[in-house]
C-alpha cells in the first residue's frame, strides 16, 4: 500500500508557539518517518518565510483574505482573493495531495474546502477546540466560518478531535455525525533549559503554564492560591507563558495580596517549561474549558503531581486521585481545598507523579500518526 501524500493545512505555525503548532510539527514528523509524503501550509500570518523544515518537509505560509461586511473591506478582498486562491491552487498543483487534512478550522479550513471541492482531493478535519476554548469566540462572530465548518463537517471523510468534549460541541452545534478520538501526544525526551533556574524561587511552588487568556482562568488559581496561602501554607506560585490578561492577572495578585509570591515568567520555551515543571510541587490547569489538555502530559513526563480542570477533555483521560485530581476550577473554594491536599500530603504527591510517569508512554506522536494514517486515503484509493 502506497504512503498517502498529505497536506497539513493549520491555522498557525512556527514561529508561533501553541498547542495545535506543536500538535501539526509532531504529526508531520511522525508521518515523514512513517513514509509519507508531508507538507505544512499554514496561514500566512506576516512570516513570509517558505521553508524546507529541519525534518525535510516543506512549510508553505499561504494568505487568506476574507470577506467582510464593511464596502472597503469588500473592495481590499476583491483585491486579494484572486492571487491568494492562486498561491493555494499553486501549492496544490506542485504538492498533489492524496488528502487535505485541516488542523483547528479557521480561514485555512475555508481554503481547504475550496481546494476540496476543485480539485476533488479528500479531506479530514480535526479540531482543537477552536469552538470551544476561544477567546474571541470567532464563530459566533463570523456566519461564514460557522457555514464553512458546518459544510466541512458534511464533506470530509474523517473528522478527528482530541476528546469526546470537543467532538460533543461539534455534533451539537455544527451538525457532526460521527467523529474520531485521536488524543494529542508529548515529547517523550524534553532536554530541560536550565537557563530558568535562576528565576525559581528557592523553595516549594506551585507551577503553571499556558496562554494567559481568559479561557485558562489563571484568575480563577490567583483567588484559590490567596485562599491557600491565607491558610500560612508557606508555597510561591510560578506562572509561565504569556498573553492579553498578564497585566490584569499581575494587578489581581497585587490587589488579593499575593503578588509578592507569584512569579510571572512571561513566554517560555518548551524546554523552560520541562525544567520549571522539574522543580515544581504540582502543575495547577485552571482552565475554563480545556479541549484535551497537553499540560497534564507535560507534568506527568516531569513526574509531577497534577491539578488539573474537570471542565473538557481532561476527564476523558486524567484518572481522579489516581494520576491527577480533577476539580472545577469555577469552584475556587474547591480548588483551594484540591491544590491544599496535593501540598499538604506528601505521599499523594508521590502517588500522582509516579502514576503520570507510568501513563505518559500511552501519549506518544507515534500514536497519534499511526491513528490518523487509516483514515487517510491511498493514493490508490484517491484516484
Amino acid at each position: 500500500m502506497t504512503a498517502p501524500r498529505v497536506a497539513l493545512i493549520t491555522s498557525s505555525y512556527a514561529p508561533h508557539v501553541g498547542g495545535v503548532e506543536t500538535h501539526v510539527a509532531e504529526v508531520a514528523r511522525a508521518l515523514t518517518a512513517r513514509g509519507s509524503s508531508v507538507e505544512v501550509w499554514a496561514v500566512d500570518r506576516g512570516e513570509r518565510m517558505d521553508a524546507e523544515s529541519p525534518e525535510g518537509f516543506p512549510v508553505r505560509y499561504l494568505p487568506t483574505p476574507l470577506p467582510a461586511r464593511r464596502v472597503a473591506s469588500l473592495v481590499r478582498f476583491g483585491l486579494r482573493a484572486p492571487g491568494a486562491w492562486a498561491q493555494w491552487a499553486r501549492a496544490f498543483r506542485r504538492f498533489r495531495p492524496d488528502v487535505l487534512h485541516v488542523h483547528c478550522f479557521g480561514p485555512n479550513g475555508l481554503y481547504a474546502l475550496a481546494l476540496h471541492r476543485r480539485f476533488g482531493t479528500p479531506l479530514v478535519v480535526t479540531s482543537h477546540g477552536e469552538t470551544t476554548g476561544d477567546d474571541d469566540n470567532v464563530f459566533a462572530q463570523s456566519a461564514l466560518l460557522r457555514r464553512g465548518l458546518r459544510s466541512a463537517l458534511a464533506e470530509a471523510v474523517a473528522v478527528t478531535a482530541p476528546s469526546e468534549h470537543v467532538l460533543s460541541d461539534l455534533r451539537a452545534r455544527f451538525g457532526l455525525t460521527g467523529g474520531v478520538v485521536v488524543p494529542n501526544g508529548v515529547t517523550r525526551d524534553m532536554t530541560q533549559d536550565p537557563g530558568v533556574r535562576a528565576r525559581l524561587p528557592a523553595g516549594a511552588y506551585l507551577a503553571a503554564v499556558g496562554r494567559l487568556g481568559r479561557m485558562k482562568g489563571f484568575d480563577l488559581l490567583l483567588e484559590a492560591f490567596a485562599r491557600v496561602r491565607s491558610t500560612g501554607t508557606d508555597v510561591r506560585l510560578v506562572i509561565a507563558g504569556d498573553g492579553p490578561e498578564r497585566a490584569a492577572l499581575q494587578d489581581q495578585a497585587a490587589v488579593l495580596g499575593v503578588g509578592h509570591v507569584v512569579d510571572f515568567l512571561g513566554w517560555c520555551s518548551p524546554g523552560e517549561v520541562a525544567a520549571v515543571l522539574a522543580g515544581s510541587w504540582a502543575l495547577v490547569v485552571p482552565s475554563r474549558s480545556e479541549a484535551f489538555g497537553i499540560a497534564a502530559l507535560e507534568a506527568w513526563r516531569a513526574e509531577t503531581a497534577l491539578v488539573m480542570t474537570n471542565r473538557g477533555g481532561a476527564a476523558e483521560f486524567v484518572r481522579d486521585g489516581e494520576d491527577g485530581i480533577l476539580v472545577d476550577p469555577q469552584d475556587v473554594d474547591a480548588l483551594a481545598a484540591a491544590i491544599r491536599r496535593v501540598l499538604t500530603d506528601p505521599p499523594l504527591r508521590a502517588r500522582l507523579a509516579s502514576a503520570g510517569a507510568d501513563r505518559v508512554a500511552e501519549f506518544t506522536w507515534e500514536r497519534v500518526a499511526d491513528r490518523y494514517l487509516p483514515l487517510y486515503p491511498t493514493a490508490e484509493a484517491a484516484g
